[in-house]
């Protein structure tokens, strides 16, 4: 055990949220429960993504040996605009409307980790904002921030599930708050509202199966035509569990941060442009975007799906031609 006391856990909370993060709790580290996520892999339901697997993952110490606690962050990036109607533009997911959250979030996490080594002798921190091997979700709930919910996402009761969740990990040793229960009750609206039926069962959601994935992380030339079929105008990410979550419809409001405002490009893309952009135009449309992780020909494709599925849809016999 470390000898550190003059930062309180109050006093981290507060540097927190001066820095504008808009919900802080603190996490002791003495274990996390690692079943689920190793029960999820063994079904495969990671699909590619290996990193998952890491085994630092099921062991927080593993990042950082002298950690012993984790000071965990939430940024609320719900913005009021809505997207237009009409099966010609393509739907881009909220969290990537605006500059991309990496640089936000790494920006006030730097600040605060620098803030703690520079308070007293001997203290060490590392940050993370979905860039590491650490289970951003799982500390989250155990510092309070909220519940992960049915459709895998962490849910807050002041902000929904629109957040960014991060974490700055510690040698101090700070008072832990009490962890999130779990308020979902016996609802199933986003299970229920899901096209592709990538939630198998509450708390459970297959990769393979999931819109997010395969918009964003699949590589591959084509999608799955279970897939393809039943994009409904996704061509980055997916907000159909979001967007039906009756905690999100009640209690989000619009963020105070300005970076996280659309870009107006981002609001209501053609499909017709979207699947024959350049890549010097992908390049000059989404910078400092967090949908760079798309590449150009993998936003062509998914513009491209989504054509094909709608005329399909309009017109079944075409298929048979």
């Amino acid at each position: 055990m470390n000898n550190y006391g003059v930062t309180s856990s109050n006093v981290v909370k507060a540097k927190a949220k001066e820095l504008g993060f808009h919900q802080v709790g603190i996490a002791a580290v003495d274990g996390v429960d690692t079943q689920r996520l190793e029960a999820w892999i063994k079904l495969g339901y990671h699909a590619d993504m290996e990193w998952m697997n890491n085994p630092k993952r099921g062991d927080i110490r593993l990042v950082m040996p002298e950690v012993r606690s984790l000071v965990c962050v939430a940024l609320n990036y719900y913005t009021a605009d809505q997207r237009p109607q009409g099966e010609e533009y393509g739907k881009i997911s909220r969290y990537a409307w605006g500059r991309d959250y990496h640089k936000v979030m790494h920006k006030k996490l730097k600040q605060l980790a620098s803030w703690l080594e520079s308070v007293e002798t001997g203290v060490k921190a590392k940050y993370y904002a979905d860039t590491g091997p650490v289970q951003d979700k799982v500390w989250a709930q155990k510092a309070g921030i909220g519940w992960i919910a049915k459709n895998g996402n962490v849910i807050t009761r002041e902000h929904g599930s629109w957040v960014f969740l991060g974490e700055v990990l510690t040698n101090l040793e700070l008072e832990s708050d009490r962890a999130s229960t779990e308020h979902c009750g016996t609802c199933t609206r986003c299970i229920q509202a899901c096209p592709t039926g990538a939630i198998t069962e509450p708390f459970v959601v297959d990769a393979n199966k999931c819109i997010a994935y395969h918009t964003i992380e699949n590589r591959a030339d084509k999608l799955p035509q279970a897939i393809a079929s039943n994009l409904e105008g996704w061509v980055a990410g997916c907000d159909i569990c979001q967007d039906v979550c009756p905690w999100n419809q009640r209690f989000a409001h619009p963020t105070d941060i300005t970076d996280f405002q659309p870009y107006s490009r981002n609001l209501a893309p053609k499909l017709v442009e979207l699947a024959h952009i350049s890549n010097e135009e992908w390049d000059k449309q989404f910078t400092a975007s967090a949908l760079r992780r798309i590449k150009p020909e993998m936003l062509r494709r998914n513009a491209r799906a989504n054509l094909e599925a709608s005329r399909l849809k309009n017109d079944p016999k075409s298929n048979n031609l």
